[in-house]
C-alpha cells in the first residue's frame, strides 16, 4: 500500500511542476520593454499575481504570492538587470524600478517609430527608380517599425505602392502583388 500513496505523491508533485512552468517567461531586453511588459503581466494575471503588482486595497498581501511574483521577475531578467533590482523588497518595487529605467527607452522607441511613420508618408518612387529598389526602401523602413514593435498591415504598404508608382508600373506592380498575396 505505500508503494501506491508514493506514486499518487509523484503524480501530484510533476502535477504542480508541470503547472508552474506552463508559461515560459519572456526575458527583459534593452529594447523589448513595451513587449516584455505586455508578456509577464498577461503570465502574472494568468497565475494570479498580477495583484502583487497592481494591490486592490481590499487585497491583504500575501507573502507567498508576492515570492513567487518576484521569482517570475526574477526569471524574465538578464543577470546585469537583477543585480540592479537584487535589493528591492517585493515584486511591486521590482517592477516599478524597471519601470522607471525603460520609460526613457520607451519613449525614445516611440519617437524612432513616429519618425519611421513620417518616412513611410513621405517617401515617393523617383522617375528614374527601379520597381525593385523602391519596394526595398518600403521593405528596410518596415523592417526597421518591427525592430521597434509595429507593424504595418499589408493593405496600408500595396496602397503606398500603387499611390506611388508611376502608371507605366502598374501592371508590373499589380502582377508581383498578386503573386505574394
Amino acid at each position: 500500500m505505500s508503494d501506491t500513496n508514493q506514486n499518487v505523491d509523484l503524480v501530484i508533485h510533476y502535477k504542480e511542476v508541470a503547472t508552474l512552468s506552463s508559461f515560459q517567461c519572456p526575458i527583459l531586453k534593452p529594447t523589448n520593454y513595451t513587449v516584455w511588459v505586455i508578456r509577464i503581466k498577461t503570465i502574472l494575471e494568468a497565475n494570479g499575481l498580477w495583484e502583487m503588482i497592481e494591490p486592490l486595497e481590499t487585497i491583504e498581501p500575501n507573502v507567498k504570492k508576492d515570492k513567487t511574483a518576484t521569482a517570475n521577475l526574477f526569471q524574465s531578467l538578464p543577470e546585469d538587470f537583477v543585480l540592479q533590482v537584487a535589493k528591492c523588497k517585493c515584486a511591486k518595487e521590482i517592477w516599478d524600478t524597471l519601470k522607471t529605467r525603460h520609460v526613457g527607452v520607451d519613449r525614445v522607441q516611440k519617437a524612432r517609430l513616429q519618425t519611421l511613420k513620417s518616412e513611410f508618408e513621405l517617401l515617393q518612387m523617383k522617375e528614374d527608380e527601379s520597381i525593385d529598389s523602391f519596394t526595398a526602401k518600403l521593405n528596410a523602413i518596415v523592417s526597421r517599425a518591427n525592430g521597434l514593435g509595429s507593424t504595418f498591415d499589408e493593405s496600408t504598404l500595396v496602397r503606398k505602392l500603387l499611390n506611388y508608382v508611376p502608371e507605366k508600373f502598374i501592371q508590373i506592380v499589380a502582377s508581383k502583388n498578386s503573386t505574394r498575396i
